[in-house]
């Protein structure tokens, strides 16, 4: 029997994004470029020039390395459940570079007084899912703190033409999500009670599947671009594609995968911390039309745990990508297209032809 701990007792921002935000985040790496300029490491094909979601490192002409890390305070208290969580999200970094997961570490800071059988409930869930995941547990790190926070260092292999990039998107892709989205609205809704707690476990699901499949799928529609939504939300994310792509992304809301209870949740005025982070870091890029519904754009905020990814397809190959996620059982949305514009992100309430 686990130790009866509520373990989101323990952490004052529920496993928020940093106080500072993507602003201040960018702001203080900004001068490590200087430092590891790319004429000297050639083999870096994906560092610190601009976001995207991992580490690329050319190892051969046909093998690279792909190099992500990832973790949080608790969201959900069960303990195994949370460690899987982390590792779901922390492993979809790869999933999200075209990569498949090699290895893991383990990153955790425990408080010294938490029961041993919940610290050991954290890391079997997290091995389990590296090991859904093709990967294995190879080591770790732990500190002791007063909050707990767990997590994964994940490493995987890629072909290095084969790498999927934020930058990837042409005028005229389909713009596709494979996970519903209200994650972040339904975990902070159930906790202050303006949701059911029972819409809780739908979001927990959507939180456990992994990206692994969705990601090979992917690959064998010879898809270029892809990101996991995860905190910065779908129009965070979203700006970044069309920043990095120099590209408009036209998005329809009601197109949109909600899970139930998340809008909801965001109608009875729920905004997580980092929900409103991301609108004043995304929100200047953002253009939504006026019918389109505030609790949807609350969604489209919304930060996320484990989300989705976020596709772009060629128009002659998305007959092809939509056969490949139907034959594999796989949930595929289509959300949007890629335009022709100045970057930003335009929110119609549906799309015409």
């Amino acid at each position: 029997m686990v130790a009866d701990v509520k373990l989101t007792s323990l952490t004052s921002c529920g496993g928020c994004a940093a106080k500072a935000g993507p602003a201040w985040l960018n702001d203080v790496i900004a001068p490590l470029g200087g430092i590891f300029s790319a004429a000297a490491f050639p083999d870096l094909l994906v560092g610190l020039a601009g976001p995207d979601d991992a580490a690329i490192y050319r190892l051969s002409d046909d093998r690279a390395m792909v190099a992500t890390v990832d973790f949080f305070p608790p969201l959900i208290d069960d303990p195994y459940t949370y460690g899987a969580v982390a590792a779901a999200n922390a492993l979809s970094d790869v999933f999200a570079m075209g990569g498949d997961v090699a290895l893991a570490l383990n990153v955790a800071a425990f408080p010294e007084d938490l029961p041993p059988d919940v610290v050991r409930e954290i890391l079997r869930g997290s091995a389990d899912k590296v090991a859904e995941a093709g990967g294995a547990v190879a080591g770790g790190h732990t500190i002791w703190d007063t909050e707990p926070k767990f997590g994964l260092c994940a490493i995987g292999f890629v072909h290095p033409d084969r790498v999927f990039s934020k930058g990837g998107l042409h005028a005229g892709d389909a713009l596709y999500l494979t996970k519903p989205v209200g994650t972040g609205l339904l975990v902070s809704g159930t906790r202050d009670g303006v949701v059911d707690v029972s819409y809780l476990q739908g979001a927990i699901d959507s939180m456990l599947r992994l990206n692994r499949v969705a990601s090979e799928r992917a690959r064998a529609a010879g898809v270029e671009a892809a990101t996991d939504v995860t905190g910065f939300g779908v129009l965070g994310h979203a700006w970044e594609m069309a920043q990095r792509s120099d590209l408009v992304l036209e998005i329809a809301a009601e197109a949109l995968p909600v899970l139930p209870g998340a809008r909801e949740s965001a109608a009875g005025g729920v905004e997580t911390s980092g929900g409103g982070r991301n609108r004043v870091w995304a929100g200047e890029h953002v253009e939504a039309d006026a019918d389109v519904p505030p609790d949807l754009l609350g969604v489209l905020f919304d930060p996320q745990t484990s989300g989705g990814l976020l596709i772009g397809c060629a128009p002659e190959s998305t007959a092809l990508l939509e056969a490949e996620f139907a034959a594999a059982g796989e949930p595929l949305h289509r959300i949007g297209r890629a335009l022709a514009g100045a970057p930003g992100v335009r929110v119609r309430r549906s799309l015409g032809a």
